[in-house]
Parts: structure tokens; sequence; C-alpha cells
């Protein structure tokens, strides 16, 4: 299903949820059992990261720019696909909403997907080395740090659907956004 869901809109699936709930893996696993193709944020954020510091004016104003230009750029061309979002606050607490406004103006939607996950777990997780290879937040010293500072603070958004990936496992967490999203397996 590269091209367009069941009522022929395309669509972002848009993953979001905080680090370590498992958003890429189920993306992943999401994009096997639908043929939707992924396009998660670190593409964008490692691309940046090799001129600009994490957070930089330039930083934050190019990654915007540059997830919302290729994200619309799909849309228009009839592309539904995967995204995957951290919510922190270097992004605009407006990015989500502005999405979907312009999507929807090129006749596209946004379905949100929520990604949570226990505390406990994402602590156990953070310092994954599967984390380390997209250059992902991998301290738990770090990550304490930056939430204890309020780092992670963003409005929240409003979603169709939601997994617990402390409860859920990747595959079953897959198939119920699938199912909730009425997407259908890809042959």
């Amino acid at each position: 299903m590269m091209g367009k869901d069941n009522k022929g809109t395309p669509r972002i699936v848009f993953l979001h949820g905080p680090g370590a709930a498992g958003k890429l893996t189920i993306a992943r696993e999401l994009s096997e059992l639908t043929g939707l193709p992924l396009f998660h944020n670190h593409l964008t954020v490692d691309l940046l990261l090799s001129l600009f510091p994490f957070g930089s004016p330039e930083f934050v104003r190019h990654r915007e720019r540059i997830w919302l230009d290729v994200m619309t750029d799909a849309v228009a061309s009839g592309t539904s696909f995967i995204f995957t979002f951290n919510p922190e606050r270097t992004v605009g607490p407006e990015f989500p909403a502005e999405l979907a406004r312009r999507c929807a103006a090129l006749g596209g939607r946004v379905s949100f997907v929520a990604v949570e996950c226990a505390e406990e777990e994402i602590e156990r997780r953070i310092e994954s080395e599967s984390r380390k290879a997209f250059r992902k937040l991998a301290s738990l010293k770090d990550y304490r740090r930056l939430k204890a500072e309020g780092a992670f603070d963003y409005p929240p958004i409003p979603s169709e659907h939601s997994v617990d990936s402390s409860v859920l496992g990747v595959a079953d967490a897959a198939r119920s956004i699938a199912f909730a999203l009425g997407l259908p397996a890809s042959a």
C-alpha cells in the first residue's frame, strides 16, 4: 500500500511518544505489515547533526522545514507512509497541527498514534545498543537530567489510537495500529 489508504486518501501514520518507547521498532514492524514506507525522524535529525548542534536555531529551523516539505510533497504525490516523532521542547508546539492542516489542504490526512510506555521500562531501554546506532539519547543519567529540566514537556497530541509498548509486544502493537486505522496488510 505505497499509495493511498482504503478511502483513496494519502495518509501519514504519525507515531509519537517518549524516547525509548519503541516507536521506531513498532514503525518498522508496521511498515513490514502494511507495505507503507517509513520516514523516521532520525533521518532528518542525523542529517542536520552533521552541520548543526542539536537544538540550535539552525537545527530547529531546518528540521521542521525538512519534515514539513518532505511530508507534504509525499502526500501531494499520493504517497502514504509512517513517521516517528519524539515530542520535546525544541519542536514548535504547532508542528503536529500544522502538518495535519497542510496535508488536509492537499487532500491527505494525518493519523496520530500515541506510543506509550511505563517510565521504568523507558529507563531500562534507554541505554540499549540499538539506540546508539541512530545517535539517540542513550544515557540514563542524561535522560533523567533532561526530563527534570523539562526537555520533554510538550502539549498533548490528540490521537486516534494508542498502544502501550510496555504491555504489548512489537508485532501486537503494529497489528493493533493497522486494525485501528484500517490499514490493510501488504500482499
